[in-house]
């Protein structure tokens, strides 16, 4: 992952400039019926507080994207581990530094090995990965290529998941091919506590 930062165009708001409005945004991280863990919060844990501020520019466009992305996280019918790998192979093929350090701690969450995260930089073509996970990470590098999955891999997913599945996994494709856009064209700089993790690459 390339460490050379962007321009800052669009400075994140530190927490005691948030408008009101964030209190509610940031609660629609959280949907009303989770089928998995929430975040954990702990002692010495990176906050990616220059993320937030940066959403606190806009906080009715948090709320929305965050009732989408709380999905995506937290309710989506696919394992926080396949989610993990799809969103670090969009972090890896966009090049965006601050998905990517944050998404190392989160895969960690999710039980991606170091190996494995190592791996994800390398893509599809990395050896060691299982059949199904390499047709997760082709999907990612599809998808970015040509906004569709091709035939071959579409067979194989299918094979595996249901149609719930695979709307997830293209949702959660976009929904961090979005947020990279914002955070590459934002020019936001890493977190201090984040800088760390951009390492593991």
């Amino acid at each position: 992952m390339a460490a050379t930062p962007d321009a800052v165009r669009l400075a994140p708001l530190p927490p005691g400039e948030w408008p009101p409005e964030m209190t509610a945004a940031l609660a629609a991280l959280r949907p009303a019926e989770p089928r998995h863990p929430l975040p954990r919060r702990a002692p010495g844990r990176p906050k990616g507080l220059n993320v937030l501020g940066l959403l606190a520019r806009h906080p009715a466009l948090t709320h929305a994207y965050h009732v989408f992305n709380g999905h995506v996280q937290f309710a989506t019918t696919l394992s926080p581990r396949e989610r993990e790998l799809l969103v670090l192979r969009v972090a890896a093929v966009r090049g965006c530094n601050y998905e990517w350090a944050q998404h190392v701690v989160q895969g960690g969450d999710a039980g991606l090995t170091s190996d494995e995260i190592d791996r994800i930089q390398e893509g599809p073509g990395a050896e060691a990965w299982s059949p199904l996970d390499r047709a997760l990470l082709r999907s990612v590098d599809e998808l970015i290529a040509d906004a569709r999955i091709g035939d071959v891999t579409w067979s194989e997913l299918a094979a595996h998941y249901d149609d719930q599945q695979l709307m997830d996994l293209i949702f959660t494709v976009g929904a961090y091919e979005t947020l990279a856009m914002l955070l590459r064209s934002s020019g936001i700089a890493l977190d201090d506590d984040l800088l760390a993790y951009l390492s593991k690459a």
